[in-house]
């Protein structure tokens, strides 16, 4: 009969697959977090030094500036991550529990966005067109991160405008308004035109929306996209909505997951302390 082999000291119930699996993500998180950070205040400065005043007086300021967004984002994702990095490496119960809390919340509240959209898509779109369609489009020479983010999703989704009113919309901005002194005026940005590159010299026809406004729907359609982006996008989101939905899914189970392993540890790191007193 083989001797009876007493536990030594150095047994432990913390498993080191778990304590390591969740500092390596959080540790990609908090470089991601950082770089977002990084990424932000350079474009933040930058636009500081370009146009000499940054506007943050209401929320709307604060949300369509992009820069700043990826600010915030990234010191959230920072904090929250470096929480967990800390927590698993020191075995950190209280650092563990703000972790799993911030997951928990997160979660929370994609899937409160989620439901609402799906359940009532209608209404979302009638919220977020009053809400964003006349800052948006008032603002949209003074913010060049949110004037090339608005070019590039009228070019991708095919759409001019933001409300239901479609190309109409580019009335609200000062440039663009058939009273102003501009040359751009009764126009539209180029990224609404169906063909704003020159085929031949490969060049972008920045004149391709001129006067436009002028024109009836059925003549402006033969030059521009006439159809405003948060309908197009709605449409664009119901018909993938099975991807969009699996892509969900996917990053609700990942949270859950994650969430798994930090309540895991914090169980092990409670059970292990008990075993000493």
């Amino acid at each position: 009969m083989p001797p009876y082999r007493y536990p030594t000291n150095n047994f432990t119930y913390v498993s080191s697959c778990v304590k390591y699996m969740i500092f390596l993500l959080n540790f990609i998180f908090w470089l991601f977090g950082g770089l977002l950070i990084g990424i932000g205040f350079y474009a933040f400065v930058d636009k500081w030094q370009a146009t000499g005043l940054i506007k943050l007086e209401t929320f709307y300021d604060i949300v369509l500036n992009l820069s700043l967004v990826m600010i915030i984002a990234g010191g959230i994702v920072f904090v929250v991550s470096l929480a967990g990095c800390l927590g698993a490496l020191r075995e950190n119960t209280c650092l563990l529990k703000f972790y799993s809390l911030c997951l928990l919340i997160f979660f929370l509240c994609e899937m409160a966005i989620a439901i609402t959209a799906f359940v009532f898509p209608h209404k979302v779109n009638a919220v977020l067109e009053e809400s964003f369609t006349d800052k948006i489009i008032t603002t949209y020479r003074d913010d060049p991160d949110l004037q090339n983010l608005i070019d590039f999703a009228q070019q991708e989704f095919h759409c001019c405008g933001l409300s239901n009113d479609g190309y109409l919309d580019w009335g609200k901005n000062e440039y663009f308004n058939c009273s102003s002194p501009s040359v751009e005026k009764c126009g539209v940005p180029y990224s609404c035109c169906i063909n704003a590159t020159d085929i031949s010299s490969g060049l972008v026809n920045i004149m391709c929306g001129y006067h436009i406004q002028q024109q009836s729907v059925a003549a402006a359609s033969k030059k521009i996209w006439t159809s405003g982006c948060i309908d197009i996008v709605r449409v664009w989101a119901e018909r993938n909505l099975y991807v969009i939905a699996g892509i969900a899914l996917g990053a609700a189970i990942s949270q859950l997951f994650v969430i798994y392993l930090a309540k895991t540890l914090e169980g092990q790191i409670d059970l292990q302390k008990s075993s000493w007193s």
